[in-house]
């Protein structure tokens, strides 16, 4: 075990957690940050990001990425490899277990994110950022006037739906099922929406095409009739959840039914000084922006609670 009890360890490399370094370093706080098994979160898988303020041209996600690592290093942050694989916050100071090693430290920010459900196929992860994407509300402009395809059959699909139809032309629902999972409301409003259409009983089992980098169809199998069959579109976007990285926190901090950390005044645990911000706590926005003011917040707590301890 390192000895040495650090001031704050921000858990998560992404925007929020980098944002939190910037402040929590410029604090003079020193602090940690473990880039965990996603360093730069999903910032880091996308292409064009158009809607992070300051930039009128749009960046590169892994660019604006890398733009906030050095801001962070700048102000005496310093970056781990490692991922945390088990907490104790019982115990002062919280023990952060990476396997090889423990960190000691006064004070916890929590921005492990959360990570997009993928349906596995040969050739998607080779397709993200271009046409295939789990964010319609990052994403949907670049498809103005295209059909596109959204997949899933709960209200996380038929939001994403609606969405895109301010951009598409046609926005097809497939779903492995005939029910759906989505409240009644939600399916209504997709059912009565022209552009909106549904295809049912039906999987992808691979998405078109990688030589071309750029989606232009689907490789369907309808699971009544076993038949497979090609179905054009010029994105693929995933209306099926996300997963909060948040399972070392077991029986630590409070989540809700689908495991997202719960927090009271926007970035307070029911821990003191432990803090969440992001998407690991944020299922409603997730957006690069919305991550990056919750992790300012945390850092500000963080040495508002330091100065409280005396610290």
């Amino acid at each position: 075990m390192n000895e040495e009890i650090r001031n704050t360890v921000i858990i998560g490399s992404g925007c929020a957690g980098l944002t939190a370094a910037i402040s929590a370093g410029r604090a003079n706080l020193k602090p940690v940050v473990l880039q965990g098994h996603e360093p730069g979160g999903q910032l880091s898988m996308t292409t064009l990001v158009e809607n992070f303020p300051g930039f009128p041209e749009g960046i590169q996600g892994p660019e604006l990425i890398e733009n906030m690592k050095k801001q962070a290093a700048r102000f005496g942050a310093e970056f781990r490899h490692g991922h945390v694989s088990a907490v104790n916050l019982a115990k002062r100071p919280f023990v952060l277990d990476l396997g090889k090693e423990q960190i000691l430290t006064r004070t916890l920010i929590v921005a492990s994110g959360a990570s997009a459900r993928w349906l596995g196929l040969p050739n998607e992860q080779a397709l993200i950022g271009h046409g295939v994407s789990s964010c319609a509300t990052c994403d949907g402009f670049f498809f103005s006037g295209k059909e596109i395809v959204v997949i899933g059959g709960g209200d996380s699909a038929m939001e994403e739906a609606l969405f895109l139809t301010r951009f598409a032309s046609k926005v097809t629902i497939i779903h492995r099922r005939e029910q759906f999972r989505a409240s009644k409301i939600m399916l209504e409003r997709a059912r009565q929406h022209d552009k909106i259409k549904f295809l049912t009983n039906s999987v992808v089992e691979d998405v078109y095409d990688v030589d071309k980098k750029e989606v232009t169809g689907l490789k369907l199998r309808n699971l009544k009739t076993n038949a497979v069959t090609d179905f054009p579109t010029s994105a693929l976007f995933l209306g099926i959840g996300h997963i909060p990285n948040t399972k070392m926190f077991g029986g630590h901090l409070e989540t809700d039914a689908d495991g997202y950390l719960k927090t009271q005044e926007y970035v307070f645990t029911r821990v003191p000084g432990v803090f969440a911000c992001g998407d690991v706590q944020d299922r409603r926005y997730r957006q690069a922006i919305s991550a990056a003011g919750t992790g300012c917040m945390a850092a500000i707590e963080v040495e508002r609670y330091l100065e409280e301890q005396g610290r």
